[in-house]
């Protein structure tokens, strides 16, 4: 998966470090306005210019290593997020899954740095190059900038599987950064074959594993009901019909001997008051999906979800 706005964030410790770094650079001489260009974690030099910061002043912190000159004309603070690095290199500005992530929204772990680029732009080799670049007819916001919520939703529906847009969606609803009329937007640029996943989705999952494992169940005509309340056991992931509790279990709340103790006596206290569990963790969703839709729709075959 209100939510503090995540527009520029480097995460706590980057956060921390961004708040160093700018003590730091106002307390060099003549390097106050180099600091206040840089409160949005890159710019242009022409941004330095027109903010009335000296080369000298540049020249100072490039030597002292609090900022770096990402490629001609382009400056961040040494603190920025390596993604977005990568994206100012090739060029553009983080795009898709990749602007997804700072965006604080759940998309599962893929390779590469997507880069939106300016129509009339021009993508530049650097080291460590794996960037993926969208050419979406727009020009991409200054370099301090992410591409909106509905925009980063809109290249993940035109780039990546079905499941991972409906996930990123769920997320930023869950998350309250996606507005009924952006939605409506939204629904009217994806593509015609994801109009009913728009339709489908809900506020409710508690994450994008959550997302996933209830839209590829859709595809059987099986509906779920997310986070029920069964009283003596407390909320569940997910109700099919009557009694077969359905558990997606991610990496962060599920690891270790001890959490892995408390979902066993969970499972007992749910067989104990009449309910079957089906609990799957990360992994087996999804790298080994056939196993976890094989055993569920035998329970249904069975009508093991029915009383």
């Amino acid at each position: 998966m209100g939510a503090k706005h995540p527009q520029c964030s480097f995460g706590r410790v980057g956060g921390v470090r961004l708040r160093q770094t700018l003590w730091m650079l106002r307390q060099r001489p003549g390097s106050h306005d180099a600091a206040r260009a840089l409160t949005g974690g890159a710019v242009r030099y022409g941004d330095f210019v027109a903010a009335g910061v000296t080369r000298s002043a540049i020249d100072r912190s490039l030597r002292s290593g609090e900022i770096v000159r990402v490629r001609r004309g382009i400056y961040a603070l040494a603190t920025i997020d390596e993604a977005r690095r990568s994206a100012l290199a090739h060029g553009g500005i983080p795009a898709c899954v990749t602007a997804g992530q700072l965006l604080g929204l759940w998309t599962p772990e893929a390779p590469g740095v997507h880069v939106w680029m300016a129509q009339e732009g021009h993508e530049y080799p650097h080291a460590g190059c794996a960037c993926l670049t969208h050419w979406d007819g727009a020009a991409p916001m200054a370099p301090d900038r992410l591409p909106s919520v509905p925009r980063a939703l809109l290249q993940i529906a035109r780039c990546q599987p079905a499941e991972v847009f409906f996930a990123a969606l769920e997320s930023a609803l869950k998350q309250l950064t996606l507005s009924r009329r952006q939605r409506a937007w939204l629904r009217r640029q994806v593509p015609p074959r994801l109009r009913a996943a728009i339709d489908e989705a809900r506020d409710d999952a508690d994450s994008g594993l959550e997302s996933i494992l209830r839209f590829r169940l859709l595809r059987h005509g099986i509906r779920l009901r997310s986070q029920v309340h069964i009283p003596g056991l407390g909320p569940v992931d997910f109700l099919l019909g009557d009694r077969l509790i359905l558990e997606a279990d991610g990496r962060a709340n599920h690891n270790g001997e001890s959490k892995r103790h408390k979902d066993l006596v969970r499972d007992a206290k749910s067989a104990a008051l009449g309910y079957e569990t089906l609990r799957y963790d990360y992994a087996l969703i999804m790298h080994e999906w056939h196993l976890v839709e094989a055993a569920i729709l035998a329970k249904v075959a069975a009508a093991a979800h029915l009383r």
